[in-house]
C-alpha cells in the first residue's frame, strides 16, 4: 500500500492544480490511494477560505468512476477549526460523506500564522503555547476528524528561529494524550523537506513522545499543491519512522482507520525504495 493523505487541487484557494492531472500522475508514480483534503477554513474577520463542497464532491466522484480500475481516491478535507467556528463544522462534516478529516490550526482569533499577525507582540515562549493550547481547546471539543495535520507547523513561520520543543513539553503531551484517549491520530507531513525544515513535521521529539504516550495512528501527507509534490520524500520518512519504533500507518474510508505495516524494501537497482506492506 503506497497512499498520500495530504493533497491539494485547485478547489483549495493556494493551489491551481488540476484535479485530473493530479490524478495521473499518481497513477504515473504507482500510488495506490489518493486522499484530497481540499483547505476549508472559516473566518469571521476576513474572508473565508472555504472549498466549494458540492463542486468538489461531485468532482471527485467522478473521477472515483472514471479511474476505480487504477486508483482509489478518498473524498477528504482539511478543517483548519478555531472554537468561533466549530458549529460551521459541525454542520458541513453532517452534510457530506466524508472518509477522512485532516484538523489543522492556521489561525487563531482569525489572525494568520504565515503574515504573523498571531505571533506579533508575544513572545515566542507566549505564542508558541498559545499555538497548542488553541487546538487543545479545538480538539476538547470537536471530535469529526481523523488526524492532526501539520502538528507543529507553526514553527515553519517563526521568525526567532525554532523553539525547542522540551520547552513545550506539558501542553504538547497535553495535546497528544487527548488525541490518544478520543481514538484519533496526527500526521507525518512530508512538506518539511520543501520549506527547507531542520526535522520532520512534527518533529522526531514530538513523534517519539506520541508513540511513548500510547499513540499508533499515523497518516503520511505530502501536503501537495502541485502534482510534483505528490509523495515526496515518503521513503526517507519512512526510514525515520521504523527507526523512532513505528510500525504502521493509517489509510481511511469513511472515517474507518485501516493499518497498514511498513517496511523497507530490499535494494533494487542500487537504490533503496520504499514497499509499504497491507497487514
Amino acid at each position: 500500500m503506497f497512499a498520500d493523505y495530504h493533497t491539494h487541487t485547485s478547489f483549495s484557494d493556494d493551489s491551481r492544480q488540476d484535479m485530473e492531472e493530479s490524478i495521473l500522475e499518481a497513477i504515473r508514480l504507482g500510488i495506490d490511494e489518493v486522499c484530497f483534503t481540499e483547505h476549508h477554513d472559516y473566518l469571521v474577520k476576513k474572508p473565508s477560505h472555504l472549498t466549494d463542497l458540492p463542486r468538489y464532491y461531485q468532482t471527485l466522484s467522478d473521477f472515483k468512476e472514471k479511474y476505480k480500475h487504477q486508483i482509489r481516491l478518498k473524498f477528504g478535507a482539511e478543517f483548519a477549526l478555531q472554537r468561533h467556528t466549530i458549529e460551521n463544522y459541525h454542520r458541513d462534516f453532517a452534510a457530506y460523506p466524508f472518509d477522512f478529516i485532516l484538523l489543522s490550526s492556521h489561525q487563531i482569533d482569525d489572525r494568520e500564522f504565515w503574515m504573523n499577525e498571531y505571533q506579533e507582540g508575544k513572545t515566542q515562549l507566549e505564542y508558541n503555547h498559545g499555538y497548542y493550547q488553541a487546538i487543545l481547546d479545538v480538539i476538547t471539543e470537536y471530535k469529526d476528524y481523523s488526524v492532526l495535520g501539520h502538528l507543529d507547523v507553526i514553527k515553519r513561520y517563526d521568525r526567532q528561529g525554532i523553539l525547542d520543543d522540551k520547552e513545550l513539553e506539558e501542553i504538547i503531551k497535553k495535546v497528544l494524550r487527548q488525541v490518544i484517549s478520543d481514538g484519533k491520530g496526527i500526521e507525518v507531513n512530508t512538506s518539511s523537506y520543501r520549506y527547507n525544515l531542520p526535522d520532520l513535521t512534527p518533529s522526531r521529539q514530538i513523534l517519539t513522545w506520541y508513540r511513548e504516550l500510547g499513540g499508533k495512528i499515523l497518516t503520511l501527507g505530502s501536503d501537495s499543491h502541485k502534482k510534483s509534490d505528490l509523495a515526496e520524500h515518503f521513503d526517507k520518512v519512512t526510514e525515520i519512522l521504523l527507526d523512532l519504533g513505528f510500525d504502521s500507518f493509517c489509510t481511511y474510508d469513511k472515517m474507518i482507520p485501516t493499518f497498514h505495516r511498513l517496511m523497507r524494501r530490499e535494494k533494487e537497482s542500487g537504490l533503496e525504495s520504499l514497499e509499504i506492506v497491507l497487514e
